[in-house]
């Protein structure tokens, strides 16, 4: 594990990031309570980057890059986790499961970047397995395998999206994430007519309130703009190893929001399940301490 230190400032940055995106899989299901989810993602992205694309220059990186880090980030992360959280899985759970990114992107580090992996992460990464194993041998009317699969996949594109961001290096990550949003709104307008169809889209829309329409202008402004702005900025400037299992906290704040303002029912499986992955996000982080 690597020993590598973080400030204090950006420790205390990284936690509230964390916390954004733990209490947004709340914010989520209220936003798909009357849009389909690839026309919430793509309304996300959408007001992501107008109007500041026009107003802050592009950074200093390839097409391709923005592309790619649009892509996996919009139509592959948010894409498939909104299209799982209508019907296939809870917010809490999802919050919970998608933080196996934390594995997905050290072994990708290990595989692009040359980061080295030790025996601790390989134990660390099976306690998190068993965790979602016990996730999957637990579906029910609100969590489903094709659900867990699906939010698997989203985290898998939120690491790749993650060593794309890493490789920008050094850039402005608003205007950075404001570009790459260009390259994410497109695909998830185009899956939304195609699989959730134009009927649905107006139906949406019409039937939207202000709460749908502030659960899209939080996903654009917390969680784009300053949460995926924020990540990079620390990606850019430590290792993987030591940034990502911040994301352990996530499900913390993810699970307690959707028990307190969803109801969602915390049998003892939950915090069986929970239990085994934080315990492996844990052992993945442990090294990893702040500077005082």
């Amino acid at each position: 594990m690597s020993t590598h230190t973080l400030p204090v400032r950006h420790l205390l940055l990284a936690l509230a990031v964390v916390a954004i995106w733990g209490s947004n899989f709340v914010v989520i299901k209220v936003g798909l309570a009357h849009l389909p989810p690839f026309l919430f993602a793509g309304l996300r992205f959408t007001l992501v980057a107008l109007p500041l694309v026009f107003v802050l220059q592009r950074p200093a990186v390839s097409w391709r890059n923005l592309a790619g880090y649009g892509a996996l980030i919009g139509a592959g992360q948010f894409g498939l986790l909104f299209f799982a959280m209508r019907g296939h899985i809870s917010p809490g759970l999802a919050s919970l499961v998608i933080q196996m990114q934390v594995f997905f992107t050290i072994f990708l580090s290990m595989t692009l970047a040359h980061e080295k992996v030790h025996l601790r992460q390989w134990s660390a990464l099976l306690l998190a397995a068993t965790g979602i194993g016990v996730i999957a041998w637990h579906t029910d009317g609100s969590t489903t395998v094709a659900g867990v699969a699906l939010v698997l996949l989203a985290a898998l594109c939120w690491s790749g999206g993650n060593m794309v961001g890493k490789r920008a290096g050094r850039v402005n990550m608003v205007a950075y994430v404001a570009w790459s949003s260009l390259f994410a709104a497109p695909p998830l307008f185009i899956l939304s007519l195609l699989f959730e169809g134009s009927d649905a889209i107006v139906a949406g829309v019409r039937n939207a309130d202000w709460a749908t329409w502030s659960a899209v202008l939080w996903q654009s402004i917390g969680n784009s703009l300053f949460g995926y702005a924020a990540w990079g900025w620390l990606l850019a400037r430590h290792p993987a190893a030591t940034i990502t299992p911040m994301a352990l906290l996530v499900p913390v704040f993810g699970m307690a929001a959707s028990a307190w303002w969803l109801n969602e029912a915390m049998p003892l499986w939950k915090f069986v399940a929970m239990g085994l992955v934080m315990a492996g996000l844990g052992l993945n982080f442990r090294g990893s301490k702040p500077k005082a």
